[in-house]
Formats: C-alpha cells, structure tokens, sequence
C-alpha cells in the first residue's frame, strides 16, 4: 500500500473537522510527509519513496511526544519531482513549478487553519530543491515556519561506516528500509551489483539512465534489515533533537534543518 488508511490518532486523516480543529490548535508541528513515485531498479517498487516518507514519518511521531512534543501528521504526498526517471516506466511525475505549488497551497491552507509550524520530512532528493523555494514563500507570504528535514541526511554518516558511499538511490539503503517495513514488496532474485555509467564531477546528468544501467546506486546485495532498524530508531533521535534546537532559538529566518541531499 502506497499511502496508509490504517490510520492512528496523530493522523489528520482520521479526524472530524472539530476534531482537526483542536489537534491543528494542539500541535507543535504539523508534518508533511513527501516522498514520490518512480524507478527504483529492477528489485523494487516505483513507490520506495512514498512508502519510506510514509514509515519514517509514523516513527517520528510516535516518538515526538517523548520529547514533549505534539505533531498532526497530513496524508503522505505520494507523487513528488522526478522528471529525471521519467526514460523509465512507471514514474510519475509533477513539474518542480507544479511541484512547489501544491505545497505552499497545502501549507497556506494548513497555516489558514491555525497552525503555526510546518515540518516537511522528505525523503526523495529530487524534492529537495523545489521544497526550499516552497518554505521559502510559505515563510515570508504567511504566518507559519517552515521546517525542513530531508530525512537521509540525518543517518547519512551510519550509512557511510556501514555501506561506504554508494549506497543512495535503490542501494543497500533503500533496499533495507523497504525489508525493513515491507519485504513482500522486494525482488530478492532481481537484487545485482548496480552497474555504474557514468560519475561526472561539474556536467549535470539529463536523466538517471545517464549515471546507471539497471536504475540503482551500490550494491543492493549489502541490505541488512536488522542494521537499519537501528539507524531509523537513531535517525529519529537526531531529527527530534535538531528539532528541539530550533525551537529553542528565536530567529525571523527560515527554518531549514536541510544539509544536504542525494542524487536519488
């Protein structure tokens, strides 16, 4: 399932109007889950970012009030920019215009409705961009704080001692998060050494077929479910930790907990 309907208490998705008007007024953040629909190699499925925006954000959830913390999560944002997969079936796309667009209409109607934080876990590189532009605008067009986590970025250096570098986009991390919550879903016959095309140093890649043969980054192979259930439990604690940070600070300027992003 690409998008949940088990739905929990924390979901905006479960509520009355009355009952999202108290949990919207209650809310240190409401949480805008993105991730997308496209490629993933041969031994995944298209919807690998959706599906992990969709876990990574209950984790962070269930874990806030632990800190204190109070977030209302908004349906997970299925579709996502990812233009430069579109050489291969099954990817769907939105424009980064488009793109930007849906989200400052879902932040502006959220921020309507009383909510003074808005907390973006996203977890497809190619969002990273035209989610910025879109906080941005938020930020200095309504009354509402944008907080951006682009959530890789925070379990970027376990990844690194465990899978070395190569290890982004349908690699033995992506691989280990969809066995870790769905392993039904992953083609453990299709899982091969992702042969690498190209690796330009200052030239931008047209399209993902330019880098790679069978779609993915690494090698798959070096998945390990158990591994990355500790490094999704540690990247909570990061995410929440940066999160208590900010909140601590008084500053006009946006909010971005952004470091940097994948080519995924």
């Amino acid at each position: 399932m690409t998008v949940s309907l088990d739905y929990e208490d924390y979901d905006l998705g479960s509520m009355t109007w009355e009952d999202a008007e108290t949990a919207i007024d209650d809310a240190d953040f409401v949480v805008l889950p993105t991730g997308a629909i496209e490629q993933h190699s041969l031994h995944l499925p298209v919807s690998v970012d959706t599906l992990r925006a969709e876990n990574l954000t209950r984790e962070l959830v269930t874990a806030a009030p632990d800190r204190g913390l109070s977030m209302l999560r908004l349906p997970t944002l299925p579709f996502g920019y990812s233009e430069h997969h579109m050489p291969r079936a099954g990817t769907l796309t939105l424009l980064p215009d488009t793109y930007q667009k849906v989200v400052r209409e879902l932040g502006s109607s959220i921020s309507e409705h009383g909510a003074e934080r808005l907390l973006i876990v996203n977890c497809h590189g190619g969002n990273s961009a035209p989610l910025k532009l879109a906080g941005d605008r938020l930020q200095r067009e309504h009354d509402i704080e944008v907080y951006l986590v682009d959530w890789t970025s925070y379990a970027r250096e376990q990844l690194n001692e465990r899978f070395g570098e190569n290890w982004s986009h349908a690699g033995p991390h992506e691989t280990s998060v969809t066995e870790l919550y769905h392993p039904d879903l992953v083609k453990a016959d299709e899982k091969v050494n992702q042969e690498r095309k190209a690796s330009f140093n200052a030239r931008q890649y047209t399209w993902y077929t330019d880098l790679t043969v069978q779609g993915g980054r690494g090698d798959p192979r070096d998945s390990d479910a158990e591994f990355m259930e500790q490094v999704v439990a540690d990247t909570t604690e990061r995410i929440l930790d940066a999160l208590e940070e900010d909140l601590e600070q008084s500053t006009d300027g946006v909010q971005t907990l952004q470091r940097s992003s994948d080519d995924e």
